[in-house]
């Protein structure tokens, strides 16, 4: 069983800003470039993530966008749970890598929304949790037919889900997973201002409806 004592706050520091750096590499950015696309900042919502790419027409950077921003949240909190045996460590470095993401030091700060960052954490984190993400995100989708309303029920159910199902199922999530959950709940809620925005005036895009 890991360790879920936290190693020294140096050790820490030195995984939150590792796990930072990993998390704001901005590959919707590089691959477009690198493919000739154009800046994806320059193109429809000018976020960086992988519905913004889609735009582009290149459902193939979309795709590898999309694994990429997923693994490397992933990437950074299995990363630190394994060197030091710890799910605060792992926590630490994906919350930062999901910081990382949100608000790159590359780009001036203004990253992507996270979505998929999210999923990538949550399922390394604790691979029931992240399947009833996943499942509430699927759901809501299909029932409204909205992505973002999809994330933002998702994100803000999945703290419930490790306090509550998975503790039935004899799995509960250590504290530092329920901490990440939260953390990155909120700012999900925050970067998602826009879209909350429209969703309350009943101005948000449906999956599949075409553009005016």
């Amino acid at each position: 069983m890991q360790d879920l004592v936290a190693p020294a706050l140096g050790t820490l520091g030195l995984v939150a800003v590792g796990g930072y750096l990993l998390g704001s590499i901005p590959f919707g950015v590089i691959l477009t470039r690198a493919a000739g696309a154009g800046d994806v900042r320059n193109i429809g919502s000018g976020n960086i993530g992988a519905t913004n790419v889609l735009r582009t027409g290149r459902k193939d950077l979309a795709l590898a966008t999309l694994l990429l921003d997923a693994g490397k949240g992933a990437a950074a909190l299995l990363i630190a749970r394994y060197l030091f045996n710890s799910e605060a460590a792992g926590a630490i470095a994906g919350g930062a890598a999901f910081l990382g993401h949100l608000f790159p030091v590359w780009l001036g700060f203004k990253g992507g929304k996270g979505v998929a960052t999210f999923f990538g954490l949550i399922l390394a984190a604790c691979w029931p949790l992240g399947l009833m993400a996943a499942a509430t995100w699927l759901l809501t989708a299909l029932l409204f037919r909205i992505s973002s309303l999809g994330a933002l029920v998702a994100s803000a159910a999945t703290p419930f889900y490790a306090l509550l199902p998975l503790a039935a199922l004899g799995l509960p999530a250590p504290a530092p997973i329920f901490v990440l959950s939260v953390f990155t709940a909120v700012l999900i809620y925050i970067r998602h201002h826009e879209n909350i925005a429209r969703l309350l005036k009943g101005q948000e895009p449906r999956i599949g409806a075409k553009k005016a």
